[in-house]
């Protein structure tokens, strides 16, 4: 079986965990008995095009190729660029002609890339993992109130979404919702990592029948052993993994870690920060971060971007890992990293981060964007000296690349030979 995984990005120039998925995915199918994967990841500015062509290699690994786009509209999930899809992408295909096209995502992309495929191609089987909320949500596909209050959303509508984005015709989110589903109907198959994500899709419209939960896989080849700490010494050293944006809850952390009683802290705590994209958010938030990391004293340090090989070494010095977001989340990357390291994990209490960790188990929840209940689970931890044990007893292994390529080949096979998805009449026309 060949299959051709399709990502918005190569963990080579991106560290998100979608990245990170997808390609897990494409490494862990080429370990299989007769399966062979190759992998097409979409890249843009500052990377220079090459002219003439959207395909790129810039010295990737046999099997991979990159895709060079960038006019890309994001309301509409929608590449602009035509030309290029109908030329490049599809000749790309045609010369790979896999059995299976899997989007880790088509965010870059656009949505077209199913089209293009389903047009030229009906006989190949189209899978699509989903990963957060873009296409209900264009609030950055984190159903998150926009206003500044980051009140969560329960369900999204052409008035609700008019509503956070008043500049914008209602009418013009029923458009959206109605061209983003002509193209879903093309897909043969739906996987996601998260149960709850599942839900909020079937909700939207997906038929649950074409929707399978399947988690994420990861290489588990260098494990991270636990902390040395010399006698009476106290498992005290946190860490956050991720992008440093408001959305994933870093204010609310910085805000809890200055509140703690220095009786409970003591000299010993710390929590470090890892990760990137600061440069990119908005002024006034990058001011607030400074300021409460500046706030924070000797108790946080930022250590900036990291890259997927490091977390091994990174965990070293690490005893739990803190998951703040204040949206959904779907199935983040580092709650796996974290368990197969055998750090428990204390996150917010919604979403794909409540499914993933069981409280009280092999972990803590707080109350999403509740700055006391997370001082509250602060203390807990620092206060009982036999809690980190008890909770990492209780770590359940996450499953490996291997497994994971193997569940998917499953889909895969139970998805060949059967007839195509027609093209509807609204992408004929």
């Amino acid at each position: 079986m060949r299959v051709l995984v399709v990502s918005h990005g190569h963990p080579s120039f991106s560290i998100g965990g979608a990245e990170v998925a997808s390609y897990n995915l494409h490494l862990g199918l080429n370990t299989l008995p007769d399966c062979e994967s190759h992998y097409l990841a979409r890249v843009g500015p500052p990377v220079a095009k090459h002219k003439g062509t959207a395909l790129m290699s810039l010295r990737q690994k046999e099997r991979e190729a990159l895709f060079w786009a960038n006019d890309y509209d994001h309301f509409r999930l929608s590449n602009r660029n035509l030309e290029s899809l109908e030329r490049d992408f599809v000749r790309y295909i045609a010369d790979v002609r896999p059995d299976v096209v899997h989007f880790h995502h088509f965010l870059g992309l656009g949505v077209e890339t199913v089209y293009a495929v389903r047009k030229h191609f009906p006989e190949i089987a189209i899978v699509v993992t989903l990963h957060e909320y873009l296409s209900i949500c264009h609030h950055h596909g984190q159903m998150v109130k926009t206003g500044g209050k980051a009140t969560l959303c329960q369900r999204s509508s052409p008035a609700e979404c008019g509503m956070c984005f008043p500049q914008i015709p209602a009418g013009e989110f029923m458009k959206r919702e109605l061209f983003l589903k002509t193209f879903f109907e093309m897909v043969d198959h739906f996987v996601s990592p998260s149960q709850f994500l599942i839900d909020r899709y079937v909700d939207w419209g997906l038929p649950r029948e074409k929707c399978t939960f399947l988690e994420n896989g990861l290489i588990l080849d260098d494990i991270a052993k636990p902390r040395p700490i010399a006698k009476g010494g106290r498992r005290c050293r946190f860490a956050y993994f991720g992008q440093v944006t408001r959305f994933k809850g870093v204010h609310v952390l910085l805000d809890a870690i200055t509140r703690v009683p220095d009786d409970v802290w003591g000299d010993d705590a710390s929590v470090a920060f890892f990760g990137g994209n600061l440069e990119n958010q908005p002024e006034e938030f990058q001011k607030d971060f400074k300021q409460l990391m500046e706030r924070a004293g000797r108790r946080a340090r930022f250590y900036g971007p990291y890259k997927a090989p490091e977390m091994p070494t990174l965990m070293k010095d690490i005893d739990y890992v803190i998951v703040p977001s204040i949206w959904w989340e779907n199935s983040p990357l580092v709650i796996q990293e974290a368990f197969a390291h055998g750090r428990p994990v204390i996150s917010s209490n919604i979403g794909g981060m409540a499914e993933k960790i069981r409280h009280g188990v092999d972990g803590l929840h707080f109350r999403v964007g509740s700055v006391e209940d997370l001082v509250d689970r602060f203390t807990e931890v620092l206060s009982d000296a036999t809690l980190w044990d008890r909770l990492r007893a209780k770590i359940r292994r996450p499953l490996g690349y291997g497994e994971c390529a193997r569940s998917h080949v499953a889909i895969y096979q139970r998805l060949r030979g059967r007839a195509s998805q027609p093209l509807p009449k609204a992408a004929n026309a």
